[in-house]
C-alpha cells in the first residue's frame, strides 16, 4: 500500500481524498494556489505545498511543479481527482516516468477512452451500441454534410477532448453547418488545445445515464449499477439520483453487461464510467467513457455501501477485485450546490460566505470544503458542495431533499439552493418523468 498520497486537486474533492486517505492510515499532501491558501483541503492534509499563482494553468494544471511537490515531499502516488489532470494521458505517463503511481488508468487507457472519436471506434470493436456517426474525426464541412445526410438530421458535432459542454453543437440543416463547425472547433481549440471534431446523429429527448465500474490490474472488471444525469442545463449536470426512475431490470442487467464489456476490452484499470444516452424505446447508445471518478460518486457510495475513493486506490496498489456486480438497496439524490444566482441566468458569484449551516440527519451527507468566512475564488469552477440524500425509497428521498435544503444556509452570496428546493417541488420531477431536455422548460420563480 501507499505511504504518501499527493492529491493533484482542490476544494472538496480533495478534501473528500484526504478523508479516505486518513482512514486507510495513507499520509496525504494538498497541493494550492495562492487563491486556495484558506481552503480546507490545505488545513487538513499532513503536509501542504503551494504550487504557483491562482490561475489554473500556473498552478493545479502546471505538471513540473506538481511533480516537484510530489517528489520534495517523497509522495509515492498521485490521485487527480476530477477534471484538472484527472484524464490527462500526458500526466499519467510522466508520473510513471518519475516512478509515481497515478491513481488512475495509464496513458494508453486515457487515450483510447478519454478521447471520444478513440473510445466510439474502441466500443464499436467490443460490440457495445454507440451512436451512428463518423468513424472517427471528420476532417471538414463537406464531410460532416454528407454523413449528416445519410444519418439524417438532427446531428451534434462534438470536440474529441471535450467535456463539460464545450465544442458541442446541434445541427438541424446543411444552411448551419459552416457557422456552427467553426464555432465549435474555436470553443475547443481555446478550451482543451484540440480542435479535432466528430459527429453523432443527435438523440431527442433522451435520459443520460451512466454505468459505474471499476476494474484492476488483471483483466477483471465490475459494474456498480447506475446513476441518472438527466437534469442538465447547458450539458452541465444539476441532480443526480440512483437508481434511476427510468430504469427496470432487465435494462440495468444490459447496460451493466455493456459496461463491462467495455471495461474489460481494454483491460481498464481504476474507476470509471461508462456514459449512456437511453431513448424512450429504452434503447440504449454509449456516448462517452469518463476515466477518473465522478463528482456523482457519492450517491453509488450510499446505495451500495462501498468506498469508490478507497477501491480506487487500493486498485492501484495492485488489489484484485472479486468481479461481482453491486445493485442498489437504497435510493440516493445528489444535488450540486454551486455558487451562482438562479434568477440571474445562473450567473457565478464568487465572494466572501457570512453565515454557513450545513443540514444533518440520518441519510444526510454534504461534501464541501467551504466554512463560515471563506472567500469564494473567481478562478474556478462554481461548485461549492455536494448535498447527497439516503433514503428507502425514492419518495423519501425527494422529502429528505427537501426538508435538508430548507436547513442549507449560505449567506453572502448566491447559490442554486433556490433552485434545487423549486426542482424538489416540481411535479414532473417528483414523478420521475424527466429528459436531458427538462431544463428547457422549468422556470424558475
Amino acid at each position: 500500500m501507499f505511504k504518501k498520497i499527493l492529491i493533484a486537486n482542490r476544494g472538496e474533492i480533495a478534501l473528500r481524498i484526504i478523508r479516505t486517505c486518513k482512514e486507510m492510515g495513507i499520509k496525504t499532501v494538498a497541493v494550492y494556489s495562492t487563491a486556495d491558501k484558506e481552503s480546507l483541503h490545505v488545513r487538513f492534509a499532513d503536509e501542504a505545498v503551494c504550487i504557483g499563482p491562482a490561475a489554473s494553468n500556473l498552478s493545479y494544471l502546471n505538471v513540473p511543479s506538481i511533480i516537484a511537490a510530489a517528489e520534495i515531499t517523497n509522495a509515492d502516488a498521485i490521485h487527480p481527482g476530477y477534471g484538472f489532470l484527472s484524464e490527462n494521458a500526458k500526466f499519467s505517463e510522466i508520473c510513471d516516468k518519475h516512478e509515481i503511481k497515478f491513481i488512475g488508468p495509464s496513458a494508453e487507457m486515457i487515450n483510447r477512452m478519454g478521447d471520444k472519436a478513440n473510445a466510439k471506434k474502441t466500443m464499436v470493436e467490443a460490440e457495445v451500441p454507440t451512436v451512428p456517426g463518423s468513424k472517427g474525426l471528420i476532417d471538414s464541412v463537406e464531410e460532416g454534410i454528407r454523413l449528416s445526410k445519410d444519418i439524417k438530421y438532427p446531428v451534434i458535432i462534438k470536440a474529441t477532448a471535450g467535456g463539460g459542454g464545450k465544442g458541442m453543437r446541434i445541427i438541424w440543416s446543411d444552411d448551419e453547418f459552416q457557422e456552427k463547425w467553426d464555432s465549435a472547433k474555436q470553443e475547443s481549440a481555446a478550451a482543451f488545445g484540440n480542435d479535432g471534431m466528430y459527429l453523432e446523429k443527435f438523440i431527442e429527448n433522451p435520459r443520460h445515464i451512466e454505468i459505474q465500474i471499476i476494474g484492476d490490474q488483471y483483466g477483471n472488471a465490475s459494474h456498480l449499477s447506475e446513476r441518472d444525469c438527466s437534469v442538465q442545463r447547458r450539458h452541465q449536470k444539476l441532480v443526480e439520483e440512483t437508481p434511476s426512475p427510468f430504469m427496470t431490470d432487465e435494462l440495468r442487467e444490459r447496460m451493466g453487461n455493456a459496461a463491462v464489456k467495455a471495461a474489460k476490452s481494454i483491460k481498464y484499470e481504476g474507476v470509471g464510467t461508462i456514459e449512456f444516452l437511453v431513448d424512450s424505446n429504452r434503447d440504449f447508445y454509449f456516448m462517452e467513457m469518463n476515466t477518473r471518478i465522478q463528482v456523482e460518486h457519492p450517491i453509488t457510495e450510499a446505495v451500495i455501501d462501498y468506498d469508490l475513493i478507497k477501491e480506487q486506490i487500493k486498485v492501484a496498489a495492485g488489489t484484485k477485485i472479486s468481479g461481482k456486480n453491486y445493485y442498489p438497496k437504497m435510493h440516493a439524490i445528489e444535488c450540486r450546490i454551486n455558487a451562482e444566482d438562479p434568477h440571474n441566468n445562473f450567473r457565478p458569484s464568487p465572494g466572501k460566505i457570512k453565515t454557513l449551516h450545513i443540514p444533518g440527519g440520518n441519510g444526510v451527507r454534504v461534501d464541501t470544503h467551504v466554512y463560515s468566512g471563506y472567500t469564494i475564488p473567481p478562478n474556478y469552477d462554481s461548485m461549492i458542495a455536494k448535498l447527497i440524500i439516503t433514503a428507502r425509497t425514492r419518495e423519501e428521498a425527494v422529502t429528505k431533499m427537501r426538508r435538508a435544503l430548507g436547513e442549507f444556509v449560505i449567506e453572502g452570496i448566491h447559490t442554486t439552493i433556490p433552485f434545487h428546493i423549486q426542482l424538489m417541488e416540481n411535479e414532473q420531477f417528483i414523478k420521475g418523468d424527466y429528459t436531458t431536455k427538462f431544463m428547457d422548460t422549468f422556470v424558475l420563480k
